[in-house]
């Protein structure tokens, strides 16, 4: 996709962050936003953003957790701009917790938002944005978690929700091809942001609001994570921006994880050396 002006964006978890980032780019580009989030405060301030453009946006009060939410969403990019031709399924939550301490309540609102968040966002989208035979780009944010997980211990539940992330962004790239709509996987390592503080707006349904550590990264939990610089969302969406252009699968950004990277899957060919001849 190498279009951009008067085309629509969709962006989940738009309010802050890699989604504001990305919002403002895609606005740079002379495209309209949609914007999907729960913090509706948040989401003003975006838009805002965004109209200093000279583009159109709109904020859309969205649960990812909930079917029925992404199908009002895309409800909205389609009746007020008429279509989506990027689709950024990037709302993310993280609870910094092992695994042995994690309640059903946890691993429900993490898996709920960061990969359900995703698969309802295909779900309400993509067979309109195949109808409408135009192309366009689905850009799938995942982590530099979803590839590597000792790169950032102590968080496997967002591991889990980021590794089928991208296994579903590897398999929807095949899927699309003949529609001429292109995929990227987002796998950045730390980014300016508030997601450790996603436990502001944790539901009562999944426990209520909870405090992360004050240094997740850095507290009790075992492993040492890999050394990262703090990118600032503007710059991730200007890779955002080249990998939808040229058509790129994978978009990373932090060179100091490709080592852990080579590292596991040197381990997995490692193991088909001990398959016995």
């Amino acid at each position: 996709m190498e279009e951009f002006r008067g085309r629509t964006a969709v962006i989940t978890g738009g309010g802050g962050g890699i989604g504001r980032g990305m919002a403002v780019a895609f606005a740079q580009e002379g495209m309209n936003v949609v914007i999907g989030e729960i913090d509706m405060d948040a989401a003003a301030g975006t838009v805002a953003a965004v109209e200093e453009h000279g583009v159109r946006a709109i904020a859309v009060k969205n649960d990812v957790t909930s079917r029925a939410s992404m199908e009002e969403l895309a409800d909205a990019a389609y009746n007020t701009f008429g279509g989506c031709h990027v689709l950024c399924n990037n709302a993310g939550v993280v609870t910094f917790k092992l695994a042995q301490d994690m309640t059903e309540a946890d691993w429900d609102w993490v898996v709920g938002v960061d990969l359900y968040g995703v698969i309802y966002g295909i779900q309400a989208f993509l067979p309109r944005m195949v109808a409408a035979g135009e192309g366009g780009h689905i850009v799938n944010t995942a982590s530099i978690a979803g590839l590597v997980a000792p790169a950032t211990p102590g968080i496997s539940s967002y591991s889990t929700a980021k590794y089928g992330v991208v296994g579903i962004s590897e398999a929807l790239a095949l899927d699309l091809a003949p529609h001429n709509i292109g995929v990227s996987v987002l796998c950045p390592g730390g980014v300016r942001s508030r997601i450790v503080e996603a436990g502001r707006n944790r539901p009562d349904e999944y426990g209520g609001p909870e405090i992360a550590p004050i240094d997740p990264l850095r507290s009790t939990l075992p492993g040492e994570s890999v050394p990262q610089e703090m990118l600032e969302p503007e710059d991730l969406a200007a890779k955002v921006l080249r990998s939808i252009r040229e058509n790129n699968l994978y978009v990373v950004s932090h060179p100091e994880t490709q080592p852990a990277v080579e590292a596991r899957f040197q381990a997995i060919l490692d193991a088909y050396d001990r398959i016995p001849s």
